[in-house]
């Protein structure tokens, strides 16, 4: 009986020591806030997209170069 008492007071222990050396991710003091994005339309599709990854034609912003071909005949 005592020895089955040390074993349970053993893994208890080793359970506590365990539970206490977890790694964790850093908490940083606030929350990154995330930037927000110029979205533009494409006239053939009507697809938003990013501004800085739109494809620039004489007639607007479109999500592809093959939409800039279609639109403007280029």
């Amino acid at each position: 009986m005592k020895l089955l008492v040390l074993l349970l007071a053993i893994l208890a222990g080793v359970w506590l020591w365990r539970r206490g050396h977890r790694i964790e991710p850093p908490v940083s003091g606030r929350p990154r806030q995330r930037q927000l994005q110029h979205m533009v339309r494409c006239p053939v599709c009507g697809t938003h997209v990013p501004a800085e990854d739109a494809v620039t034609g004489q007639r607007g912003s479109y999500c592809s170069a093959q939409h800039r071909r279609d639109a403007e005949g280029a």
